[in-house]
């Protein structure tokens, strides 16, 4: 038998192509940096996301604030899911998103919650009454419904008298913590983190007592390259991720 390398070299290259086209393409993925409020509904849109692209996507929650000084200073993150305009605009400005691919995903909501079921009659009635020690708030600086919060406690002339019960959580999520452990016997939340949650009550605060939380969604410049964070931003637009958005008690923009 003659040895023929060329043949068999070959035979090889032949072989490892027809793997390489019988293999699933290799997943891609993105690194979404997400305003704590939206967590909930970001964990759907994901698992929706994942199953609709075959990409994956991988997020980082925290405040507004906190997740922009990160982005600041080199953080992995792709894309920036804001519970404000502000920041995702300075990202622009200041050269860290993608210019032109900022839009408004959701419009945040404001609610007074307690785990009390009487504590609140549907009204601001509750934040006057004196039996009460503590109302808990997200850090104003860093968190957008935490100025939120201090706005509405201002339109009713009520921020002085409760200025020294206030408590701060990092972020909407500890905010939220505080209430439900009981360390705070109220608290301003989004309405997404209680929207399913049939016990204790709850006052929708009208939207003339705080500006309204519009929340940016932008194209980081570290993503700028990567087809499954421009895949995810599409996929954030789609009527089904809209539907998710607004089962969590968000508003959209067309």
């Amino acid at each position: 038998m003659t040895f023929r390398p060329t043949a068999l070299r070959s035979g090889i290259a032949a072989l490892l192509a027809a793997l390489a086209l019988s293999s699933p393409a290799r997943a891609a993925e993105t690194v979404v940096a997400v305003a704590a409020n939206f967590t909930e509904a970001a964990t759907e849109i994901g698992e929706a996301f994942e199953k609709a692209t075959g990409d994956r996507v991988t997020y980082s929650f925290g405040s507004t604030g906190q997740l922009y000084a990160q982005i600041t200073q080199d953080a992995p993150f792709e894309v920036f899911l804001a519970a404000d305009q502000a920041r995702p605009e300075k990202a622009e400005a200041e050269g860290f998103a993608v210019p032109g691919s900022r839009f408004t995903y959701a419009v945040g909501k404001l609610v007074l919650y307690s785990t009390d079921a009487g504590a609140i009659d549907g009204s601001s009635d509750a934040l006057g009454q004196p039996g009460f020690a503590h109302v808990a708030i997200a850090n104003p600086v860093t968190a957008p419904y935490g100025a939120a919060a201090v706005e509405v406690m201002k339109a009713l002339g009520l921020y002085e008298t409760l200025e020294p019960k206030i408590v701060q959580g990092k972020s909407i999520s500890q905010t939220h913590q505080f209430v439900a452990t009981g360390n705070a016997e109220l608290g301003f939340v989004a309405l997404s983190q209680v929207v399913a949650d049939d016990s204790g009550s709850k006052w929708m605060i009208p939207q003339e007592l705080y500006t309204p939380i519009r929340q940016d969604a932008v194209l980081l410049e570290k993503g700028a390259g990567n087809a499954a964070a421009r895949a995810y931003l599409d996929f954030l637009k789609s009527p089904e991720a809209l539907a998710i958005i607004g089962k969590y008690g968000y508003g959209t923009e067309d």
